[in-house]
């Protein structure tokens, strides 16, 4: 049994305490909040709930009829129980490996807990994986086990069996996987099951998360019991307005980033520890995504800045297709100017909005903000962001329309955050200070180094069936750049190994550029060269939604996209994304020419990862034509 878990009363905030070398912020670390967890696991959560609060609401599940029905604690664990009974019956040993390859939903969450109740180590597989991907996860992992969504799936895991000797059992979700096992456990005692979570210690591995990579074979991440302990304990301490219930409201969230991504499962884990209601919404397509909000009614979301990117873009098109752009745009402005100015009275160097400014935010509010926070649900409060950073602009304008946004730092191998926004303590343009419990250290070549409990214990080693560490020592170096602030606050400034080198010597970081162009709304993803070239260049792609809205605007709705790439109005606009992007930079860091691309980069096409990150050699390797006409004379030069 796990140490039962509370967020409340809200914790006395503690700002980090900073080492400097030669005058400059070299590390920052914040205590932890929570006590370390000295036995049980995540299996004993549900059990521990259930005894606890029965009757409390743990899930709202979205059923064949379309409505949302609610799952109470008791009614999720006797769920687990039952179907880590049917797991124990067709002899899953403890440690076995059971990957789960499925969308966000339900029985994702519920197949989790399952598994580390019967003992088992379970292994994500993202859903759109490739057979390549699919058989290396499997066979590297060992697993045992495996639950698939759809049918196309299961055939696709038959097809590599051959290559899979260890691969004993295979069960789809479309076809009653979850009702099979329940069924073929019925005659198992419960104590069985119980008599396996009681061999279980926070030292045990919990799952093997394989990266999704830009480049090489994913390797499986070892994060332990101890390693989710440690990190959603220490987050919902720190992030108590979001998770507790500080108002008539419980606390609830709708998720629908990949349980196969850290990010999404560690806040399921923390949702199911701190006992707040949860969703699952196995879709961001803009339609689908907005119905199931407006049904399930968060109080906080989990995104990436794709989907914050996408929400105010849609804001802005309607606001532009009515003829009303002007008044969005102003109420943009003052939302940041709100933001900014609540920032600085955080930090004391301001006395926050005045009169004029909080009038100018109320009188917004109805014709602008209203409409963002409904886009959302209607009752969101919080947003916790992470994955890549989302901009200053852009977490600004949020927090001024109401919506106050935390932003995340984190890795696999770090169980998601390692840095997070504190509570009422805004920084735009950075990630937060460290998550107490957490070290953060600067290199001297300005690597960022890790260091606490949510650490993981090392990379999976399939000959030795265990852990290997990384690298000897007590930090964890993430192959990210970054500086810290006074404050103890990081900035990341891009990847140790995508640093560009000019060939005139400059060091360009592309990530922070490349996130500024993709924050127009015309962009959907954007590629910085330069790497031993006289300056930097870019390859831009269009969003489909931005670009339909464009082309209705200009009444060139049956242009081919072809055509519409050499248009000097379209590449007029997109030259505004790259001239904002400069403006951050100094100019030989600046983005000087410009090819936007009549494809996307999508993760079937090789050129995205599972998480949405840049693959840069395979899009290097099959647009290389495209770069070397940046250097030739083609593409959009600046003047």
């Amino acid at each position: 049994m796990s140490v039962p878990h509370s967020p409340v009363p809200p914790p006395v905030l503690v700002p980090p305490r900073t080492t400097s070398l030669g005058g400059v912020v070299r590390e920052a670390a914040v205590p932890a909040l929570a006590p370390p967890v000295y036995w049980g696991s995540l299996g004993d959560l549900p059990f521990d709930n259930a005894a606890a609060a029965p009757a409390d609401v743990a899930f709202s599940r979205k059923e064949q009829d379309g409505l949302w029905r609610d799952v109470t604690a008791a009614r999720f664990a006797a769920e687990v129980l039952a179907v880590a009974k049917g797991l124990l019956a067709h002899g899953l040993r403890p440690g076995d490996r059971l990957a789960i390859m499925a969308r966000t939903r339900y029985e994702w969450t519920l197949l989790d807990f399952a598994g580390w109740a019967a003992g088992l180590v379970t292994v994500p597989v993202y859903p759109t994986s490739s057979a390549e991907q699919v058989g290396w996860i499997l066979r590297d992992s060992g697993a045992v086990a495996c639950v698939v969504e759809t049918g196309a799936q299961a055939r696709l895991v038959r097809a590599l069996r051959t290559e899979l000797p260890g691969l004993a059992h295979l069960w789809r979700l479309d076809a009653d996987a979850v009702g099979r096992l329940c069924a073929l456990g019925r005659d198992v005692p419960r104590e069985a099951v119980a008599e396996r979570r009681a061999t279980r210690t926070p030292e045990d591995v919990a799952t093997l998360i394989y990266t999704s990579g830009t480049t090489g074979r994913p390797k499986g991440c070892v994060l332990t019991h101890a390693n989710f302990f440690s990190e959603v304990d220490n987050a919902t301490e720190l992030l108590h307005p979001v998770f507790a219930s500080v108002s008539r409201r419980p606390a609830s969230t709708l998720l629908f980033l990949p349980l196969s991504h850290v990010f999404g499962r560690m806040v399921a884990v923390g949702c199911v520890r701190a006992r707040v209601r949860l969703g699952h919404a196995p879709t961001t397509r803009t339609d689908e995504l907005r119905a199931d909000l407006a049904a399930f009614r968060p109080t906080f979301l989990l995104a990436i800045p794709y989907v914050l990117e996408k929400v105010y873009n849609t804001g802005r098109a309607t606001a532009e297709r009515l003829g009303r752009a002007s008044v969005f745009d102003r109420a943009a402005r003052v939302a940041t100017r709100y933001a900014q100015a609540e920032a600085a009275r955080a930090r004391g160097a301001g006395a926050g909005p005045g009169p004029r400014l909080r009038a100018a935010r109320a009188l917004y509010d109805p014709l602008v903000y209203r409409r963002i926070r409904t886009a959302l649900g209607g009752r969101v409060r919080y947003v916790i962001s992470g994955g890549s950073p989302l901009g200053g602009r852009l977490a600004a304008f949020y927090t001024g329309a109401g919506i106050e946004v935390f932003e995340g730092y984190g890795l696999t191998e770090t169980t998601a955050a390692s840095t997070l926004t504190p509570p009422l303590r805004p920084r735009p343009g950075t990630v937060g200070w460290p998550l107490p419990g957490t070290a953060v250290r600067i290199a001297d070549d300005g690597e960022v180094l890790l260091r606490g409990a949510h650490v993981f214990a090392g990379y999976w080693d399939a000959a030795k069936g265990e852990a290997v560490p990384d690298a000897p020592g007590e930090w964890f170096a993430t192959g990210d750049l970054g500086a810290l602030d006074g404050d103890g606050y990081l900035t990341i400034t891009g990847r140790k190994k995508e640093l560009i080198v000019t060939s005139g010597g400059k060091n360009v970081a592309p990530a922070p550029l490349e996130d500024r162009v993709r924050a127009h709304p015309l962009v959907g993803d954007c590629l910085v060269v330069g790497d031993d070239r006289p300056y930097v260049a870019a390859l831009i792609t269009l969003d489909a939604d931005g670009l339909a809205h464009w082309q209705r605007m200009h009444d060139m709705e049956d242009v081919p996209v072809e055509e519409l790439v050499r248009d000097g109005g379209l590449l007029a606009d997109v030259q505004t994304a790259v001239d904002e992007a400069n403006a951050a930079v100094s100019r030989a860091e600046s983005i000087r020419r410009f090819a936007v691309l009549p494809v996307e980069f999508t993760e079937e096409s090789g050129h995205l990862t599972p998480s949405l990150k840049l693959r840069r050699a395979a899009i290097a390797r099959d647009f290389a034509e495209e770069i070397a006409g940046l250097y030739d004379g083609v593409g959009r030069a600046l003047p």
